[in-house]
């Protein structure tokens, strides 16, 4: 994905009566996920709610794990942060293999 359909993903462009139809729950669900904190969406200055692409796909995730595979709300809690935890790492230890290259290349210079 590149950093322009990153920035669009994450901006804030479905207020809470759209995302909930697009997900297809209600309005309620989507407040229910927020004070459990699976879910942060945008507030306006005016504290309207408002939901990015990536907010929609972790909603559809958590709904996934819930109706497919059977998990509890407690349960979805714990897979998203030991998703989030992947995710994280995977980041760090791609930022540590071109640390590592870097010096690589450095020491061979001398």
């Amino acid at each position: 994905m590149s950093m322009n359909e990153m920035l669009g993903y994450e901006e804030p462009c479905f207020v809470i009566s759209v995302a909930a139809r697009i997900l297809g729950v209600r309005t309620q669900t989507l407040r229910y996920y927020e004070r459990l904190e699976l879910v942060k969406p945008y507030r306006t200055g005016g504290n309207q709610r408002v939901y990015s692409r990536r907010d929609v796909d972790r909603v559809r995730r958590i709904r996934n794990l819930m109706d497919d595979l059977g998990v509890n709300l407690a349960g979805v809690e714990v897979v998203i942060g030991l998703l989030e935890r992947i995710q994280k790492n995977e980041k760090e230890v791609q930022r540590l293999g071109k640390e590592n290259e870097r010096l690589k290349g450095l020491l061979r210079k001398v």
